[in-house]
Order: structure tokens, then C-alpha cells, then sequence
């Protein structure tokens, strides 16, 4: 099961100005840190109370470092939700792509987007935020979410394992009942088993909501 790949694991990308983009390990380093920090100030803050010098000091770096990357609070925030993004992105597609089948890889799937949540729980207010303060990136984590959903049961129909007009819709529908249940089972209730949780959803996925014989 193949998936797209946007970035190189670890390799995070800035704003807009590519002649920010770290050169060497020890800048990526540095990057990351930045990044790191403001997942936790955006998301015990929120965007309008965070500061960029809450950002650096969560990270240990100077204000100047902050600049060599960022022009601002807004870019370090568009950066962040990428690199959140394809955190998420690599944290799944490895398990994903070990199932055995399509069915197997949306529970394994929402399994893992389950823990990741609960590891990293500012995301939903990051991407919430994210609707108002970068609307572009607020869409394009939701349709690249969506891609992979739509490329694997694509893949998925042409092996067989699922009816052959599964599509875009279908993908949809996935993805937005994996937010909910990340809201749910992720935010809320982290006594819930999420095994337990991805096994429920993918028996409705796989035999829908009729009554057996």
C-alpha cells in the first residue's frame, strides 16, 4: 500500500521565503525545536496570546533564531500546521502501510491517529485555529488527509478488498468520522480503548449498519 509523500521524515519545511530553509542538521535541529515550541504555546494559548518570544523561550534559542527562519508569529503558525500534519502523516503511514489489506489499514489507521492525539493534543486546536487565522492551510490538511484516505481505497478497490466505487465521498466520510472519534476518544476519554474504539468503527466500515442473518 503505497502512500504520497510530501517531505522528508525530520526534515521539516519553513514559511513562504525558501532562502530561509535550514542548510545544515544542526539548523533542522533548531527548526524543530521552534516548531516543538509552538505547538505548545499556540496550543495552550492559542494563536492571539501566543508571542514569539514565548515561542523561544519554550525552545531554549534566542529571539534571533527565530528570525532566521520566521518573518513572524503568522508564518512560524502556516509552518506549524504543515509540520504537524505530516507528523501525523508519518506516525500512520508506516502502520498503514503494513496491513494486510484495505479494510485492516482504516483500523490501523484510526488506531494510530487515536494515539497520536492523545500524544499531541494541541492539534485540534491548532488546526481549529488554523480555520481562522490561515485558511488555506486549514483546507490543505484536511484535503491531503482526504488524498490519502481517497488513494487508498482507490488501491484498495483495484486489489479487491473493498467495492469498486469507493471514491471521494467515501474518503470524506472517513475522515471526518476519524476527527470526531479523535475529538472524542483522543481529547476526552483517554480511558477508552482505542483498539477497541478502531475495531467498532471498522466492523460499521466493513458491514454497515443492517442487522445479520
Amino acid at each position: 500500500m503505497n502512500e504520497p509523500r510530501s517531505a522528508t521524515p525530520g526534515h521539516p519545511e519553513v514559511g513562504a521565503n525558501p532562502e530561509k530553509a535550514p542548510r545544515t542538521e544542526r539548523g533542522r535541529r533548531t527548526l524543530r525545536k521552534l516548531l516543538d515550541a509552538a505547538a505548545v504555546e499556540f496550543g495552550e494559548r492559542g494563536f492571539h496570546e501566543a508571542s514569539i518570544s514565548g515561542i523561544t523561550r519554550r525552545a531554549g534559542t534566542a529571539l534571533g533564531s527565530f528570525y532566521t527562519y520566521f518573518d513572524s508569529k503568522e508564518e512560524i503558525f502556516q509552518a506549524l500546521v504543515r509540520y504537524m500534519s505530516e507528523q501525523l502523516r508519518d506516525h500512520v503511514t508506516p502502520l498503514v502501510q503494513a496491513a494486510p489489506d484495505e479494510i485492516a489499514a482504516e483500523r490501523v489507521g484510526l488506531e494510530s491517529f487515536l494515539g497520536f492525539v492523545r500524544a499531541h493534543k494541541e492539534i485540534y486546536r491548532i488546526i481549529d485555529e488554523a480555520e481562522f487565522v490561515d485558511y488555506a492551510s486549514y483546507r490543505r490538511h484536511y484535503e491531503t488527509t482526504v488524498e490519502r484516505i481517497r488513494q487508498r481505497l482507490a488501491a484498495g478497490a483495484e486489489r479487491g478488498e473493498v467495492r469498486p466505487d469507493a471514491g471521494e465521498i467515501h474518503a470524506w466520510a472517513i475522515a471526518g468520522m476519524n476527527v470526531f472519534l479523535g475529538m472524542r476518544y483522543g481529547l476526552w476519554d483517554e480511558s477508552a480503548d482505542i483498539a477497541e474504539v478502531a475495531r467498532v468503527v471498522n466492523d460499521l466500515l466493513a458491514n454497515g449498519l443492517k442487522t445479520r442473518d
